[in-house]
Parts: structure tokens; C-alpha cells; sequence
């Protein structure tokens, strides 16, 4: 099927969706993005995410030109365009074209980009399974260089602990934050089981604030499962009973080895599944 992609409020074949070569989106990384699931023909917690696009927007003094209500409405209406009942949505604002040079104020046009469409990001036998993980050198941005919680468009440092993990044979790579602590994935939040607790790294310990991530710390409460949000380090996931990942595109998917060190039994635990159960459950309801 020929996708269309949204710009500005207008649809465009794939072959003709374009930008200007001179967007600061391109150039330098300037802009923000959100990546959405689709289930049953709905943007899950499209309120939330529009939200955190609006935040990092603000953080690098980006304008949105057009209403988080109109671009609800957007969102929706590309989700209808392209008839897919489940997928997955890129949305991208960029900075807009201006000349040469790092001066964001002399860009005009922010570009509204969505692109709708199916997504398969690891193969169902790491679901069933687990994934196996390696801890990157790449660590995570400084807090003070570039808050971890703008989810802008420059993932290299994420491309570059990405590599890593490829090149040590695993698709993901832990990586740390500048005191040690264990951040993220490259694209993913991290969970620990432990003694049947669960346990994530905090905001403060350099990662973004995942949509899916607070999902299941709300799926875990109710189901009676003790969380805590504390720093963590390697040995915490060395020494655990459960890992698993979450993500918008990744959901929740085990990790059975990190390190040449097997987790646990080596085998997705009850905790991992019963929360992805449960947040399968959750994504269908609506």
C-alpha cells in the first residue's frame, strides 16, 4: 500500500514527501519527535505523548504553529487516511529551513511531519525467548549538556551505543549514565525483578520519561507488584531475577543474558509476564 504522509496539513505520496535540504531538522538535528502505537485503529495515549512533544519543543524554545488539539485531530485523521488498524506513527517537528549556520532564529516554517505505518522492530522469537544485551562505553548525555527528557532529533549518541551492541552481536545495549548508574537502552527504558520487586532507573538518572515505561509502572501497582524507581547499576542487573525492556515500538520484551552473563534462569520470568500480559490487555481495551 502507498502510504501517505502528512506535512503541514497536506498528504504527499512517499515519493514526494520532502523537506528542504536547508531545514535545520536535517542540518543540524534541530527538532523534536514522538514515535506512537497504533492498536485496533487508536494512537495509544496520543494526550500523553503530544504532551511530551510540547515540552521538548518548549526546553530547545521551538514553536509548535499549529494547536495540541489540532494536531490531535491530525494525528487521527492520517491514522484514517492510511487505513491502519495497527502501526505505528513517527511525529516529527522540525526547526524549519533558514541559512547556513547554527542560529535557530533565523529559520522560518517549522515542518509538522507524520508518518503512518507498520512496524516489526525485533523478530517474535526475542518476545518468547528474551534478548540478550551488552553494556555499551557510549554513555548518555550529560544532563547538563543535553536533558535526556527532550526527545529531539540528534540520537547519535543512542546511534553510537547502538553500534556497539550490533557489533558485540546483541540489537540492544545498555547504557550508562556519567556516574556509573545504568540509564537506558538505546531505545528502550530498563526493568529489573528482583526478590518480586520491580524496580526502574528514575528520571534523574538520565533517561526519557517513557510513555510505555509509566504505563507499566501503573499496570504493576495494580496488580499489587512492589516498584521503585532508584539507581541502579550493572551488578543490580547481573544479579537479577527478571529483565525486561519497554518501549512504544518495542512494548515489553524480555532480556535473558547481558554481558556474556545470563539473567535469572535465562528464561522470561512470570513478573515480565504477567505485566505483558497485562499491558496487552491495556492497549486493547480501547
Amino acid at each position: 500500500m502507498n502510504r501517505k504522509i502528512y506535512i503541514n496539513g497536506q498528504y504527499f505520496d512517499r515519493e514526494n514527501a520532502k523537506v528542504s535540504v536547508f531545514d535545520h531538522g536535517l542540518l543540524y538535528g534541530d527538532g523534536v519527535f514522538e514515535g506512537m502505537r497504533i492498536y485496533s485503529g487508536k494512537v495509544f495515549r496520543l494526550l500523553e505523548h503530544l504532551e511530551r512533544l510540547w515540552e521538548s519543543a518548549r526546553a530547545i524554545a521551538l514553536t509548535i504553529p499549529i494547536t495540541i488539539e489540532q494536531l490531535m485531530k491530525d494525528v487521527d485523521a492520517t491514522v484514517k487516511e492510511n487505513g491502519l488498524e495497527d502501526g505505528y506513527i513517527r511525529l516529527i517537528v522540525t526547526r524549519g529551513a533558514g541559512p547556513l549556520g547554527l542560529d535557530p532564529f533565523r529559520c522560518s516554517d517549522p515542518q509538522i511531519i507524520i508518518i503512518a505505518d507498520t512496524i516489526s522492530l525485533y523478530p517474535e522469537s526475542h518476545y518468547t525467548d528474551g534478548l540478550k544485551l551488552v553494556t555499551a562505553s557510549t554513555i548518555r548525555n550529560h544532563p547538563a549538556a543535553l536533558s535526556p527528557r527532550i526527545k529531539s532529533l540528534n540520537y547519535l549518541n543512542n546511534i553510537m551505543a547502538k553500534i556497539e551492541g550490533l557489533n558485540a552481536g546483541c540489537i540492544e545495549a545498555v547504557m550508562l549514565n556519567h556516574k556509573g548508574e545504568v540509564a537506558e537502552c538505546t531505545g528502550d527504558n530498563l526493568f529489573l525483578v528482583k526478590n518480586g520487586v520491580l524496580s526502574t532507573p528514575p528520571i534523574d538518572a538520565g533517561i526519557l520519561e517513557g510513555i510505555t515505561r509509566n504505563a507499566v509502572l501503573e499496570l504493576a501497582e495494580n496488580a499489587g507488584i512492589e516498584t521503585r524507581q532508584i539507581p541502579l547499576t550493572r551488578h543490580d542487573i547481573y544479579i537479577a531475577d527478571e529483565c525486561f525492556l519497554t518501549g512504544s515500538a518495542a512494548e515489553v520484551i524480555p532480556a535473558v543474558e547481558i554481558d556474556n552473563r545470563v539473567i535469572g534462569d535465562g528464561k522470561p520470568g512470570p513478573v515480565t509476564q504477567k505485566l505483558n500480559e497485562a499491558f496487552r490487555k491495556l492497549v486493547r481495551q480501547r
